[in-house]
């Protein structure tokens, strides 16, 4: 699963989902890709079972482009735990998603199989998607 090598602090701050994403919007590697509409947390489990789930459909025919890498410690604390006594240890690694975000992109196959593929991924993920292709953004 993916998660930094190394980081500048172990534990960050929650923070808000609010905005829209900018950067990383638009199809930059593929010809079809997997486009947040809402806002949320992406797991490592999230973004492994939605790569698997791409890979499995299209028998490994074309290219797969993951954009999201997840960078932010998420923290929990131990069940039956008195509140206080500081906060709980990192659990797992997430990538925070804004609406507009490009999650993963694809290449080297056929218009039909890609939309099949990618909103197989989409059912992975805790938040809306939706397939969007180059012939779209022209």
């Amino acid at each position: 699963m993916l998660s930094p090598k190394k980081v500048l602090h172990r534990k960050v701050f929650k923070g808000r989902l609010t905005g829209v994403a900018f950067r990383g919007s638009s199809l930059s590697f593929g010809d079809y890709g997997l486009k947040a509409l809402d806002c949320g947390k992406m797991s490592a489990r999230q973004i492994e079972a939605a790569r698997i789930a791409v890979n499995r459909k299209i028998k490994r025919g074309g290219k797969v482009w993951i954009r999201v890498f997840p960078d932010k410690p998420i923290t929990k604390k131990p069940a039956e735990t008195r509140m206080g006594k500081g906060k709980g240890s990192p659990e797992y690694w997430a990538a925070q998603i804004h609406p507009g975000r490009m999650l993963f992109e694809l290449a080297g196959v056929e218009e039909e199989l890609a939309i099949r593929a990618l909103t197989l991924a989409g059912n992975k993920l805790p938040f809306a998607t939706k397939v969007v292709s180059r012939r779209d953004m022209i």
